[in-house]
């Protein structure tokens, strides 16, 4: 699997996603399933929501994927607002 079309799943799953996702390290094969994936996902959705549940909204959002093309995810989630206080500090 490529970033892109993990961030077009994230993106097509969570309302008003905007999602990035790296691979935090070398791969030999990008096609092999024990593919790393680090994941950033700022979305209106996660508001109210505990760091869990961010979280298991992002691993449902990627669903079957996790034991297909996904090996491991890193994630980091904000609300819009949560993103923007980052991107000030940074």
């Amino acid at each position: 699997m490529e970033t892109d079309e993990l961030e077009a799943i994230i993106e097509a799953e969570i309302p008003d996603a905007e999602a990035t996702v790296d691979l935090p390290r070398a791969h030999h094969d990008r096609n092999h399933q024990d593919a790393h994936f680090a994941a950033v996902v700022v979305s209106p959705a996660f508001e109210g929501e505990t760091l869990v549940d961010q979280h298991k909204m992002v691993y449902d959002a990627v669903g079957d994927e996790m034991t297909d093309s996904v090996h491991a995810l890193e994630i980091e989630t904000y609300t819009p607002a949560e993103y923007a206080e980052r991107q000030d500090e940074a």
